[in-house]
């Protein structure tokens, strides 16, 4: 059946595009912020592409005013930005740096003052350096630090922003960061990995409260989970054995508690090898459990894996980096398989199908749950033509396959409220450093010159008329 010319959005839907800190801000140094582990490191030789780093990243921390002007002409309804705790907290300990605060407080004013609804994520994998001096998040203590942290910048904001967003993404900090190490802090401790798993769930609850005590009653609370959608390669039984527990890996260690009260025993059993998890003391998944207001999915690409040929670790194609560590603890049987289709830049298969999978599997884990996509995007090759301008026609493909999917998972009963494009601008990649740019706003990293590409235009009409726009032909 082909697809219709105009897929059109309810009247309150969310057209919003979404950064981090660490990747636009720069000023790393300005106003008493110090080292967070991101700074640590890209500054480590070795680490990201070119030894390149986050220091000035696209000075966002200078040019917010014209950055959030560049929003409202292309008519962006809503901004997802993460705020740097040792920006606002430089040990991760003690009162607020209110230089730190005040840098939030304009950029959510400038926002407000243009109609652009802010969406305030707290963390975005960006710890103080000296938490991570302290263990980190395999440390108990860091979910504490990380809930007192939370209540300062909601008694600052929380008179003006209304959505939160405790955690981004605690997949990629627990697992990237202490399993395989292609992120920071860099570490490869499998144990360690699923210590940090529980704490960050820990941390979200005691922030879910200690957001509610700080804030007006009338703020939503949400948490971004990029949960896999995992596939298995044949209906083979070893196969779905394979992809039961890496979706318990994925997924199950997050929801589980956060959505329903506990975690899969599946998930204990398949890694009692690792740990006995004692580290779950009564009462945290009672904690972790709180009640949320919404739930941010992040949606790139789909998991395809299959049992291993005798028992050995097949080749990885996870998309998670270049490690020789797993960022899957007790997986060593389990072979991740490329996905047939097109890709991104980053390698990533192209499958929209797999945005309307996920939505429909949130509709069912958490009925009456309203659901964001917080991130989703691709990396393209993108370059200025001989006119000064960037045409990138496959990012407009890209997105009007996985918005047209986001509108059927509507049009089929999902309660989902607003669309984050991943990313606003073009920036640093974490271990890519800006190699891979994902920005629907090309950034000149010389000059630091922003150029709306063709892909914004086209983004912006669909925020502006609730409907997507037609692609127009390559070329």
């Amino acid at each position: 059946m082909p697809e219709p010319t105009t897929v059109a959005f309810p009247p309150a839907f969310l057209f919003g595009a979404a950064t981090s800190a660490y990747q636009i801000e720069g000023a790393v140094r300005e106003d008493g912020r110090t080292p967070s582990i991101w700074d640590t490191f890209s500054h480590t030789p070795g680490r990201t592409a070119g030894g390149e780093t986050g220091d000035i990243a696209v000075d966002h921390y200078h040019r917010y005013r014209d950055d959030v002007a560049l929003m409202a002409e292309l008519g962006l309804t809503a901004y997802r930005f993460s705020v740097s705790w040792s920006r606002v907290q430089p040990t991760g300990r003690g009162p607020a740096v209110q230089r730190g605060l005040d840098f939030y407080r304009r950029l959510v004013d400038e926002l407000l003052a243009r109609g652009i609804a802010p969406a305030l994520t707290l963390y975005h994998w960006d710890l103080p350096q000296e938490l991570e001096d302290a263990g980190g998040w395999p440390e108990r203590d860091t979910a504490f630090r990380f809930a007192e942290y939370a209540q300062l910048v909601g008694e600052a904001l929380g008179d003006r922003v209304e959505q939160w967003i405790t955690l981004n993404e605690p997949w990629c900090s627990a697992f990237l960061g202490y399993a395989s190490g292609v992120h920071a802090p860099g570490r490869t401790d499998p144990a360690a990995s699923l210590r940090a798993a529980h704490h960050l769930n820990l941390g979200h609850g005691l922030a879910v409260s200690a957001l509610r005590a700080a804030m007006p009653a009338g703020n939503r609370i949400a948490i971004s989970l990029n949960s896999s959608v995992v596939r298995p390669l044949s209906q083979d039984p070893a196969d779905l054995a394979a992809a039961r527990r890496i979706d318990d890996l994925a997924n199950g260690v997050f929801h589980g508690p956060i959505l329903h009260g506990a975690y899969p025993t599946s998930l204990f059993e398949a890694t009692r090898s690792v740990t006995d998890w004692s580290h779950v003391l009564d009462g945290d998944v009672r904690t972790i459990n709180a009640p949320l207001d919404a739930l941010g999915l992040n949606y790139y690409t789909p998991t395809l894996v299959s049992a291993a040929s005798g028992g050995a670790e097949g080749p990885r194609a996870d998309g998670h980096g270049s490690s020789d560590h797993s960022p899957w603890p007790a997986a060593g049987d389990i072979r991740f398989h490329q996905t047939p289709g097109d890709r991104t830049e980053m390698g990533w298969t192209i499958d929209p199908t797999g945005l309307y999978d996920l939505i429909m599997r949130y509709t069912r884990e958490a009925p009456g749950l309203p659901l964001h996509i917080t991130e989703n995007g691709a990396a393209y090759d993108d370059k200025p033509g001989p006119d000064g301008r960037v045409h990138d026609p496959e990012r407009i493909a890209y997105l009007h396959a996985h918005l047209a999917e986001v509108r059927r998972a509507i049009a089929d009963g999902a309660d989902v409220r607003g669309y984050y494009l991943w990313s606003l601008m073009d920036n640093f990649e974490w271990a890519y450093g800006y190699g891979k740019r994902f920005g629907a706003v090309y950034v000149d990293y010389g000059t630091l010159e922003r150029t709306p590409k063709s892909s914004a235009r086209w983004y912006g009409e669909a925020a502006r008329t609730g409907a997507l726009p037609p692609v127009l032909p390559r070329g």
